[in-house]
């Protein structure tokens, strides 16, 4: 939800201050609760006040941090990124000049993975020339002599998120 959509539901309903509700901020934000308790518990979100019966209050800057922290993983940030994105501006410090050197490492990193991909998709092109050339024969093999006979070196990989990004996320 954008800030302005926040700031313009809060205003329909027509009590601008007023404190929401953990389900409440759920249906604002279009996050679920549990989501909501993860990041209260890992420090993206402030610890909110409470009601007496215990009731977790938020307020319009909850919103607003919510947005942001979508914002972010639409870039691809991690949470744990996001997490020290928000401690170095909690901290006082202007956390764009990380930014720009963790977008930096993820670019260097999908330019990576796209030459990676265009070399994996060369070699698949190649064995399945050499599969067609040898017609609709089965090819001998345990299970299927076609993969077993195959030496392709370079398949895709997966990579685990924030790593090779540059700068490590503080934990």
């Amino acid at each position: 939800m954008t800030k302005t959509a926040t700031k313009t539901v809060i205003q329909e309903r027509g009590d601008r201050a007023r404190a929401l509700k953990i389900g409440e901020l759920s249906k604002l934000s279009g996050i679920g609760v549990e989501a909501l308790r993860f990041y209260e518990k890992s420090g993206l979100l402030e610890r909110p006040a409470r009601t007496e019966s215990g009731y977790r209050l938020y307020t319009e800057e909850t919103l607003e941090r919510l947005s942001f922290i979508r914002r972010a993983q639409v870039l691809g940030f991690s949470l744990a990124e996001i997490k020290q994105i928000i401690a170095e501006r909690r901290a006082g410090a202007s956390p764009c000049a990380n930014v720009r050197e963790i977008v930096r490492g993820r670019l260097r990193e999908l330019d990576e993975r796209v030459a990676e991909m265009r070399l994996y998709r060369r070699e698949l092109t190649a064995a399945l020339a050499v599969w067609d050339a040898a017609g609709d024969r089965d090819a001998p093999g345990h299970v299927c002599g076609l993969i077993e006979s195959t030496d392709i070196e370079h398949g895709p990989r997966k990579r685990a998120r924030g790593v090779a990004t540059g700068r490590r996320a503080k934990r």
